[in-house]
Formats: C-alpha cells, sequence, structure tokens
C-alpha cells in the first residue's frame, strides 16, 4: 500500500500514453507525479471507484463535489483547472477512445491491477444528490425548462447575494477604466446596455429572463422607462418585486412569473435579454428570436447577451460538458456567435453591433469565486457544502475558459427596421452610445430618435 500511488500513476500513463500533469495523493499517505505540479488529494476508495466507473469530467467532477477528491493544502485551484484543461486538449488524449482492446491489454489490466490492490473494485457509486435530475419530458418544452430553470436559479437568494454582491447581477460585468469594484463594473454595464437600447423617458422596455429586477431598476430610475420583465424562477421573482417595491417604482415597473413564450403584450419600445438566450436551445431559437421580433415596434432595438462556444472543429463532433449539463444548466446549450446573428438575421431582425465582452467575463467570475470563498462557511450553511463545491469549481473553469478563448460572450445588438427600411439609429456608433443628456434633442418615436421639424421648412427636409 505504501507505493499505491505510485502505481496508479505509472499504470495511468501507461493505459493513456502522456504524461499525468498532477501530483496524485491518496488514502494512505503516498505520493506521485511530477515535483511542483498541483497535488489532488483521492481521500477514500470510493474517489478511486468513481473514476474507474467515469474516467472523465464527470467523473471528477463526482468525487469533488462528493469530498472524495479535494485539492492539497496550498494548492492552487486555478492552477489546477489549466493543467487539467491542457492536459485533455492534448492532441492524444482528444484521440483516445478507451474500448474494450485498450482496457483488456496490457495498459488497462495493469490499471486494474492497481484498483484491485487499493480494494476499490465495486458497484459505481450513487452521484451526489446536487447532480440534476432533469431529461423528463419534451427537451425545452415550458414544464422542462421550468424544471431545468429551478435547478439553477431558485437554490435561495441568500446564496446569490453572496456570491454576486450587492449589485446582484448575474451576468458578466464591463470594466472600464473607471470600475474599480465589481458593483461599479455592474453598474457600468447596465448603462451600456440602457445607453445601446437607446432608452429614452417614457419608452416600454421587456427584458426577458429578468434575474432579480436589476436591469429594470436601472432602466427605471435613469432613463425613465417603463418596463417589464420576465423569468420562470421563482425565488428570483420574488425577490426583484421586493426590490421594485421599496424602490417606490411599482408604477413604472413590473415583475413576472412568465415564459418568454407567453408574452403577448407588445409592442415594446426595446427588449433586452441579458444571459437568458443559453438557455432557449437551438430548436426554439427560431421561435424565440422572431416573437421578440413581433414583439418590438418598427425602429425598436434588441439588446441579446449570449455566452458563445467556439466552432465545431471540422470533422470532430460538438462536445458538450457533461459537469456543466448534469450540475450547472441542464438542458444549456451554447452557439457560435455567428450562428446567433444568423438566427436573429432570419427572424428579421438588422444586426447593427457586436461586441465581445470575453476578457471581461473572466474578470467578473473570478470576483465571484472570491466572494464565494470569503463567505464559505455561510454559502455552506445556505446551500450545503455539496452545492457550494459545485459553484466554486464551475466558476473558476468557467473563468479560466473565458480567458482562454474557449467560450466568448457577445452582445449583439439588432434593430426591427421599419417597412421603408430605417433602423432609428444615429449614423455613428459614438453618438448613440452618448447618455440622453449629452444626446442630441429629439422626439422619442417607436425606438428612434427623429429630430423636430423646423416650422420655417415644414414637416419634410431635403435629401443630401
Amino acid at each position: 500500500m505504501a507505493k499505491l500511488a505510485g502505481q496508479l500513476v505509472e499504470a495511468l500513463e501507461g493505459l493513456l500514453g502522456v504524461p499525468v500533469p498532477l501530483r496524485v495523493q491518496v488514502w494512505d499517505g503516498s505520493v506521485a507525479g511530477p515535483p511542483g505540479a498541483p497535488t489532488v488529494v483521492l481521500r477514500n476508495r470510493r474517489a478511486l471507484r468513481r473514476l474507474v466507473w467515469r474516467p472523465d469530467e464527470l467523473g471528477l467532477a463526482r468525487a469533488y463535489v462528493a469530498g472524495d477528491l479535494d485539492l492539497a493544502p496550498g494548492t492552487d485551484l486555478y492552477e489546477t483547472l489549466s493543467a487539467v484543461a491542457r492536459f485533455a486538449e492534448l492532441p492524444e488524449v482528444r484521440a483516445r477512445e478507451l474500448g474494450p482492446r485498450e482496457v483488456l491489454g496490457a495498459p488497462g489490466r495493469r490499471v486494474l491491477a492497481a484498483v484491485l490492490r487499493a480494494g476499490a473494485v465495486g458497484l459505481e457509486p450513487e452521484p451526489p444528490r446536487e447532480e440534476a435530475r432533469t431529461g423528463r419530458g419534451r427537451l425545452h418544452s415550458r414544464s422542462r425548462d421550468r424544471e431545468a430553470i429551478s435547478h439553477h436559479y431558485d437554490v435561495g437568494n441568500d446564496f446569490y447575494r453572496l456570491v454576486l454582491g450587492s449589485s446582484m447581477v448575474y451576468s458578466c460585468a464591463y470594466w472600464t477604466p473607471e470600475a474599480k469594484s465589481l458593483e461599479a463594473a455592474q453598474e457600468a454595464k447596465l448603462d451600456l446596455i440602457c445607453r445601446k437600447l437607446g432608452l429614452r423617458p417614457g419608452m416600454r422596455l421587456l427584458d426577458v429572463g429578468c434575474g432579480w429586477g436589476s436591469l429594470l431598476l436601472h432602466a427605471a430610475e435613469h432613463y425613465g422607462v417603463t418596463a417589464v420583465g420576465v423569468s420562470i424562477s421563482k425565488e428570483q421573482v420574488a425577490l426583484a418585486r421586493a426590490r421594485v417595491e421599496e424602490a417606490g417604482l411599482s408604477d413604472r415597473v413590473e415583475v413576472r412569473l412568465q415564459d418568454y413564450r407567453e408574452v403577448v403584450d407588445g409592442p415594446f419600445d426595446a427588449i433586452s435579454s441579458i444571459g437568458m438566450a443559453e438557455h432557449v436551445g437551438s430548436e426554439q431559437y427560431r421561435i424565440y428570436a422572431e416573437g421578440l421580433h413581433r414583439l418590438l415596434v418598427p425602429g425598436g432595438r434588441l439588446l441579446n447577451h449570449q455566452i458563445a462556444r467556439r466552432p465545431d472543429i471540422p470533422g470532430e463532433p460538438h462536445r458538450t460538458s457533461p459537469f456543466i449539463d448534469r450540475y450547472v444548466f441542464p438542458d444549456g446549450e451554447l452557439s457560435p456567435v455567428g450562428s446567433t446573428v444568423a438566427r436573429l438575421e432570419e427572424a428579421g431582425f438588422e444586426v447593427r453591433d457586436v461586441e465581445s465582452l470575453r476578457e471581461h467575463y473572466g474578470l467578473t467570475l473570478r470576483e465571484w469565486v472570491a466572494n464565494l470563498e470569503a463567505h464559505w462557511t455561510e454559502a455552506v450553511r445556505l446551500v450545503g457544502r455539496g452545492r457550494a463545491r459545485v459553484w466554486r469549481l464551475y466558476m473558476a473553469a468557467s473563468a479560466l475558459a473565458f480567458e482562454q478563448n474557449r467560450i466568448g460572450v457577445n452582445q449583439v445588438l439588432a434593430v426591427r427596421s421599419t417597412e421603408e427600411g430605417a433602423a432609428g439609429l444615429p449614423q455613428t456608433r459614438e453618438e448613440w452610445l452618448l447618455r440622453p443628456s449629452a444626446a442630441a434633442p429629439g422626439l422619442v418615436t417607436g425606438g428612434a430618435v427623429v429630430a423636430p421639424a423646423d416650422p420655417d421648412l415644414g414637416d419634410r427636409r431635403s435629401v443630401r
């Protein structure tokens, strides 16, 4: 037993044909692996049994969430996840399929022998209770979507407040040079959205997937709009309504427990969809886009803020993360930004601007991880150790994915043009990003800023 860690590492490297990038410590105290590398700890035989049954990302995640696998004291989580990600992307590992020939061959037999010596052979352990038990009903039906959304968002508003901070915004912040804190960066993001939408007093805004109401409050307080927000998370809606009432904005802001497919009381002058379209699914995206197009007035704008994956490598099938699907966002789907733009255009929108905020999300996620770690004891009390470990793992891994350009996030500004083809946007990007107080005076009509008519010229202007 004293050499168990060495036997396991040697057998695994023989099976995969490449060095393992981690040091491994097992329950008997033995350690093996490259000196100076991040150290993972297999706390018990169940950890090894989980990895034998699922020798992949999901097996590692289950072992970590259950507490069977951990990091050694002083080991950096980001460094460990980076090492694992680089290892998984090695051509030898990506191409490896552990079929019967590999498992029953000499390298596979050495792994099985090491597992037998460790006394870790047995039935597959039950997944941790934090694993989603979704999958009932048709994919992206309204009932199944409600179940998936509840798994992620209905875990307790107090827990989210610990992670997100006072802004209660669950999408990437906008780290301008002036933003010296997470709260300031989130306010900058909310303001950027309002400016891109061209919000003015008297306009009507629809926020699809409104979260805890932060954008609704910002738009009503600072831009004078009336607003409707919809979400299918009961806990989000309850807190958003309370925040609206506390702000004294109940006469101008309405928050509904409602699916986006059930909104029929348009038209709206502007629509925001911030971090929501990832839950729509490819089969429903056309319905989503066409529905929002119908709800907009001609000349109205849509701001779609959405996480994107990299395009598929030619010849390789698209691979989703089993950990994210089982523990974080059940039924969530990411598309390349080009596909999103195409779908919006197919629905009738004219896409006018695409801005990548990829690096901003990496910074934001690191702030959320730091918040969680700083309030770890309280987080565990609120949601349990397993769920707190899920959130720490997924947010840290996601921060690295954004930083390393494995996923991105984009704000797509689109317009429902008038029948005559008018988009209602000023001619330059600098102009339509101005705050209302800095913009030229005008009248708000259907989401478009129209210059007042000069009484000496009549209604019609000459065309230059």
